[in-house]
């Protein structure tokens, strides 16, 4: 083979490689780059994950502080996770579905003290199922009954607003069923001794059984 044969398949041969190569970098015969690139998985990053401390009421997409007996509610044990923090509102999936929490008590204290509160890190229906039948079925149903300690009042109907300063170990808790009708719980040893309150609003939150 003479030197000018060998020179000439050599040329063909550069020739051929680049054509190839270029067309790979175009993404394939059809030089379209974006169909053979896979798009990155985005993964969401929580500032905070956990379950509901008990039944939280909401209204829209929205959950207060001053939690209204009269709304509707979220389930205590139900998993919460906090996307982002805006001055005293967080944005947060609730089982999945996008909800607001609101802390309308500014200055009594911050967001982050509410949120460590209302979520929490363990599933509070482990021990919601130790718990008496009775006692069980009046917190599913977010109601009250005389006997109760603390732990189960909260569970059933969440924390008294911090702006009515009430301590948690004081004698009595007031509650609102809704922005004009408060209700108040009554403690002997740590147990629900009277709810008192308007007639109307006590029926509506006594556990009265099935």
């Amino acid at each position: 083979m003479s030197e000018t044969t060998i020179f000439a398949y050599f040329r063909r041969l550069t020739a051929a490689f680049l054509i190839a190569l270029l067309a790979a970098c175009a993404g394939g015969p059809g030089g379209t780059q974006s169909d053979t690139v896979a798009p990155r998985s985005q993964k969401t990053t929580y500032l905070q994950a956990g379950y509901t401390c008990c039944n939280l009421h909401y209204e829209g997409d929205v959950i207060k502080d001053s939690n209204l007996g009269q709304l509707p509610f979220v389930a205590a044990g139900t998993p919460v996770r906090v996307r982002t923090i805006d001055g005293y509102a967080a944005q947060v999936d609730i089982d999945g579905r996008p909800m607001r929490l609101v802390l309308e008590s500014r200055g009594s204290e911050t967001v982050q003290q509410w949120l460590g509160q209302i979520i929490v890190a363990e599933d509070p229906r482990s021990k919601l199922a130790a718990f008496p039948p009775a006692v069980r079925e009046a917190i599913k149903a977010g109601k009250l009954a005389k006997g109760m300690t603390r732990e189960q009042v909260i569970m059933a109907v969440g924390y008294p607003q911090t702006s009515d300063k009430l301590p948690l170990d004081g004698p009595h808790w007031r509650y609102w069923w809704s922005g004009f009708s408060p209700y108040y719980v009554y403690w002997s040893r740590d147990k629900v001794s009277r709810i008192d309150g308007q007639g109307e609003v006590v029926g509506n939150v006594i556990f009265k059984g099935r």
